[in-house]
């Protein structure tokens, strides 16, 4: 085996393993007498005998499998070890953990968008990640460990992978989902596809139990119009968008930096200066309105309408001479 050492026949033992390794078949030629089985944390050992389960030990330690492990098989109980004899027997050991394994669309999906008119449908990738366990080892003997030495990661990874296409498809395209806004409905995709998966990798003893889907990714040209569209909606209208547009065309060039922050410093002086202008018109506006009615009733105006010096109710301006009333 070249991902473990030499096993002894005295010794039945998963001595080393890869962490992408979910489990692996000890099967020398036979257990002899005062041979041992050793379980290390995160392991599950189980005996086969004839390609039938015996009896499946979790508890870790060191087991003297004579007087250990055989009482508890089924159809050994009564086996008895002679002086050069011993049982030819598998032991299964199952890596308990739950795997976290990383996926991604190889090729783009064509998913059906009828608003833009493409025969073949909007190529989508997708990437995220899916974890998994062991959950019913008889299926699992009977599916997998029954023919394999050894079952790894990438084994549960590529029988995903040739299912998650069509199933993709199914869960972006029901409801009749937006094309273009596919991240907020991440969540609701994701568990659809997690019990689909977990339906179809129950059958050889594997459990899904978690999906995610990090990211959908769009053509190049989709994702220039997506920007576009977001960059105008957020200015409000064309003109304001072109203005912004330019400015930020300015500012991208490093010999125009200095340019634009003036330009934009002129621009502030302009508007505040229109405020001004603006305020100092509505209040001559405010004082000839005051005056004249103050005049329609034979009162004295305020301000003189000459000089606009305070007349504090005198019939002629104080400072001008001005005839108030």
């Amino acid at each position: 085996m070249g991902f473990f050492g030499n096993q002894l026949s005295n010794v039945v033992e998963w001595q080393e393993y890869r962490d992408d390794i979910i489990f692996w078949k000890w099967c020398n030629d036979e257990i002899k007498k005062g041979s041992r089985l050793i379980i290390r944390p995160g392991q599950d050992a189980i005996f086969m005998y004839n390609g039938k389960t015996e009896g499946v030990f979790r508890d870790e330690g060191s087991f003297d499998i004579e007087s250990d492990i055989m009482p508890f098989l089924s159809s050994l109980k009564g086996f008895k070890f002679g002086f050069n004899s011993g049982i030819r027997a598998e032991v299964l050991f199952i890596n308990t953990k739950e795997f976290t394994i990383k996926w991604g669309t190889k090729n783009a999906i064509n998913i059906p968008a009828p608003q833009l008119n493409l025969p073949g449908g909007l190529p989508i990738r997708s990437f995220g990640t899916f974890s998994c366990k062991v959950s019913d080892y008889q299926a699992l003997i009977d599916k997998v460990a029954g023919i394999k030495q050894q079952y790894t990661v990438e084994d549960i990874k590529e029988r995903v992978l040739a299912v998650l296409d069509q199933l993709l498809m199914k869960w972006i395209a029901k409801e009749g989902r937006d094309m273009f806004n596919l991240q907020a409905n991440a969540y609701d995709i994701s568990k659809g596809i997690k019990e689909d998966l977990d339906m179809e990798l129950c059958k050889i003893g594997i459990a899904i139990t978690e999906f995610n889907i990090s990211s959908f990714s769009y053509p190049e040209e989709v994702q220039k119009m997506q920007n576009r569209a977001a960059s105008q909606s957020m200015v409000g209208d064309m003109g304001r968008y072109q203005q912004i547009s330019m400015m930020d065309s300015m500012a991208r060039n490093d010999s125009g930096g200095n340019m634009a922050t003036n330009m934009a410093g002129m621009q502030m002086g302009m508007m505040m200066g229109q405020q001004m202008a603006n305020q100092m018109a509505a209040n001559m506006n405010g004082m000839q309105q005051g005056n004249q009615t103050q005049q329609g009733s034979g009162m004295a105006p305020r301000f003189c309408p000459n000089c606009g010096t305070p007349t504090n109710g005198a019939n002629f301006c104080g400072n001008c001479g001005q005839r108030l009333v």
